[in-house]
């Protein structure tokens, strides 16, 4: 049975069932977590083990621990600023996750609504093709009539039986076209391979127009490239903030509880044994002179200068974007009100040449051809008003608008 959709409900399956959607839902996921695992370290850790073994000699371990039957270890970062920029930006780039992810939904409904949009399209300009080719066939027939009587040359036949090819020809593509936007409908709104669509041509809502002026507004706020680029830049301050600190000492909690045994031959080279040990305390590390910490602030800096650059230049390109894509719009519109009274026109005249027709002052094929010419420019009608969606949409995706397509 088919199912019969609206542009609302085609763009909600799609936000259900896209599998580009889920993807994005784990790269966000998954920027979470690294994120807090960065955090986790300014948080309490408790860690419990053994470093029990044999020894000869002083009792020690690799680590520098004495070795232990049982031992419980505590940590917690007090005040690092280097490791507190990282935790920051690793923080930011999980928001800016989040914002890749709603460009991914606003992609999705803009490919599912221009697919929608063209089916509609399609359907009902093969509709008006198969009209063409019965016009072409009667054309044919009454110019082969006419030949056959010595009023027609064979080339008026060639004509004719070109008109018809070619319209058979513009049915064969619009078929493929068809099936193509059938089938990634199907897969972009989780339908089985044999489940048949039933659109219905629908107009994008009146708040799709809007002022250029008010979209550029509009588009430094919502735009997600934009976002994006402000993300970064908060990003890499916060690391440029936190390397610049290196400099200041750091300090963390520890503490130590362990239980130690005679077998490790404390008592040769230690004069007191005690069996259960406890360790309290900060560990706090003064940098004197760091290399390391100098080239790190010298990267930071850098990559900050960069995405600064970067988001003075996709300030300057959105608004000459949002502004061309506006006149985008306005032209295509044009274009519509112009196939429009073309259209109009072309109807006028199959209305002359029927009533001439009957008055006996025209014959069949000038009236078939009036209705082909009348099917072209409802074919060019709807070219001209899909191209004018098209740019519709493209300019609210740009601008952060698109839930006015279908909320």
């Amino acid at each position: 049975m088919p199912v019969a959709l609206t542009l609302k409900r085609a763009i909600e399956l799609a936000l259900q069932n896209s599998k580009e959607i889920q993807v994005a839902k784990i790269q966000a996921s998954v920027a979470d977590r690294a994120a807090q695992i960065t955090k986790a370290q300014f948080m309490p850790n408790l860690y419990a083990g053994s470093g029990a073994g044999y020894t000869y000699g002083i009792p020690e371990t690799p680590g520098g621990r004495a070795p232990s039957i049982f031992n419980v270890s505590y940590t917690e970062q007090v005040f690092n600023e280097p490791l507190r920029g990282q935790a920051k930006e690793t923080q930011e780039q999980a928001k800016a996750q989040k914002i890749m992810l709603e460009d991914t939904k606003n992609s999705v409904i803009t490919r599912t609504a221009m697919a929608y949009l063209e089916l509609g399209k399609v359907r009902h300009s093969l509709e008006l093709l198969r009209k063409e080719q019965e016009s072409a066939e009667k054309i044919l027939q009454v110019t082969q009539e006419r030949q056959g009587e010595g009023y027609e040359l064979p080339v008026e036949v060639t004509k004719a039986q070109l008109t018809k090819a070619q319209v058979v020809e513009r049915i064969l593509q619009l078929e493929g076209r068809e099936d193509e936007l059938e089938v990634f409908l199907r897969y972009q709104l989780g339908l089985s391979e044999a489940q048949s669509l039933e659109v219905t041509p629908e107009e994008l809502p009146g708040e799709a127009e809007q002022a250029g002026d008010n979209l550029v507004a509009m588009a430094m706020t919502r735009n997600a490239g934009l976002q994006l680029a402000e993300s970064d830049v908060r990003a890499k301050e916060f690391r440029w903030k936190g390397e610049r600190r290196g400099y200041f000492p750091t300090l963390e909690l520890v503490s130590v509880y362990s239980v130690l045994a005679r077998f490790n031959n404390y008592t040769q080279f230690f004069t007191t044994f005690q069996r259960n040990n406890f360790n309290a305390g900060i560990d706090v590390h003064m940098p004197i002179f760091s290399a390391q910490t100098k080239a790190a602030v010298g990267m930071a800096q850098i990559n900050l200068e960069a995405a600064k650059v970067n988001l003075t230049n996709k300030r300057t390109e959105l608004t000459a974007d949002v502004r061309q894509k506006t006149r985008r719009v306005r032209e295509r519109d044009a274009a519509k009100e112009v196939a429009r009274l073309e259209l109009q026109l072309a109807q006028q005249n199959v209305a002359v040449e029927q009533a001439q027709f009957a008055e006996g002052k025209r014959n069949l094929r000038e009236v078939e051809k009036a209705r082909l010419e009348e099917n072209e420019k409802w074919m060019a009608y709807l070219d001209a008003n899909f191209q004018k969606q098209q740019a519709q949409l493209e300019l609210l995706k740009t601008a952060g608008q698109l839930d006015k397509v279908w909320q």
